[in-house]
């Protein structure tokens, strides 16, 4: 191997080692294929570290990630493991916040070979992104509620011209790479409640100077509700959708629901610098340690990531190559029966997913 591009893991909590796991075997089975390494660093982090030692994220750790060409994340938290304010040990929102990872992107699509839960025969063909604003909105107000005794609590959005504006742009530039590889005409439609909140109507209209500017790409807006509405009646009509962080949340898990669940939706949480990727589902406290995770959106997490080093200034084309294997590896299993993860009924977990895909990956 002529380079080693050095990763940082923090597996965290729950089934994220497991799932964790299962990428190192991905990954390293793809380094034989294109050539190139990858240096694992694995790094503690998450609620039980904290329970171990009284810090979910410690600065040997941060420093370790800012060093690395990558994060490679798990998933952290456990219910029972929560601050004075009552709310959970979540050291991904540091990460966030420490790396100005704006843009949280949740590609979602259908697998040949795997059901859908919605009946119309259109819901086979779901292809779409969501971005999500993740640095304000009513995420700000993490940590800065205004408790006033036992009677009332503030929590307040927050919307700026600069943070609507790059996400904006990150969205209409992901349509138009899009468009381009599927062939088809991009579009990018905003999620907000610009009836009823000004922080909304804000945004709205950064959005609309934003689309001025890529008139290539074809766009119009929506309201949340109206959203969740259209996104299970007609979801295979989106293309690349972005919103504020809470409704990006919320959408985002509906989203996954559409082709399966959580365990098959992986994200990038990027920067302008930084790309941290982790598949979008918890910790799932009630399976770990019974090897039935779908290892899916972490796998598929994975090549999200190669796929952002190589985009990167001076990036090495043979990792858009190992993404690219690590999709079709996926699509291959699924399609061909040989594995089915039990969500879907199936009996195949973390262990058989994973050693089929490594196979695909070996013989494709």
């Amino acid at each position: 191997m002529d380079t080693q591009h050095r990763i940082a893991v923090l597996a965290g909590d729950g089934i994220g080692p497991e799932v964790m796991q299962a990428a190192e075997a991905v990954l390293q089975a793809v380094s034989q294929r294109i050539g190139t390494g990858f240096a694992l660093e694995w790094l503690p982090a998450g609620a039980q570290h904290y329970l171990d030692s009284g810090d979910a994220l410690p600065e040997a750790t941060l420093r370790a990630c800012e060093a690395a060409d990558a994060i490679l994340f798990g998933a952290m938290g456990l219910p029972h493991v929560r601050g004075a304010d009552g709310t959970e040990i979540i050291p991904q929102l540091d990460l966030r916040m420490h790396f100005d990872l704006y843009a949280g992107v949740r590609p979602i699509r259908t697998f040949a070979g795997l059901p859908t839960p919605l009946a119309h025969p259109q819901a086979a063909h779901i292809d779409l992104v969501l971005v999500r604003e993740s640095t304000e909105g009513l995420f700000y107000a993490r940590g800065r509620g205004d408790v006033r005794g036992d009677e009332e609590v503030f929590d307040t959005m927050r919307i700026t011209r600069k943070g609507t504006d790059r996400i904006c742009e990150f969205a209409f530039k992901l349509a138009a790479r899009r468009a381009e590889r599927l062939g088809r005409p991009g579009r990018v439609t905003n999620v907000d409640k610009a009836n009823v909140f000004a922080s909304m109507a804000f945004f709205r209209k950064v959005f609309e100077d934003v689309a001025a500017r890529h008139p290539g790409v074809a766009a119009d807006s929506g309201y949340v509700d109206a959203m969740a509405l259209n996104l299970v009646m007609k979801p295979w009509t989106y293309d690349v959708l972005v919103t504020e962080n809470m409704f990006g949340d919320i959408l985002s898990d509906l989203i996954a629901a559409l082709v399966g669940g959580m365990g098959m939706a992986p994200s990038g949480d990027i920067g302008d610098t930084v790309g941290l990727f982790q598949p979008a589902h918890g910790t799932a406290p009630d399976i770990t340690g019974q090897g039935k995770a779908n290892p899916t959106a972490m796998l598929l997490s994975a090549a999200m990531m190669l796929d952002w080093l190589a985009a990167r200034p001076g990036g090495d084309a043979r990792l858009a190559d190992g993404a690219a294997l690590i999709e079709r590896a996926v699509e291959h299993v699924f399609a061909s029966g040989q594995v089915r993860p039990m969500e879907f009924g199936g009996s195949d977990g973390t262990v058989a997913i994973t050693r089929a895909v490594v196979e695909a990956l070996r013989t494709a």
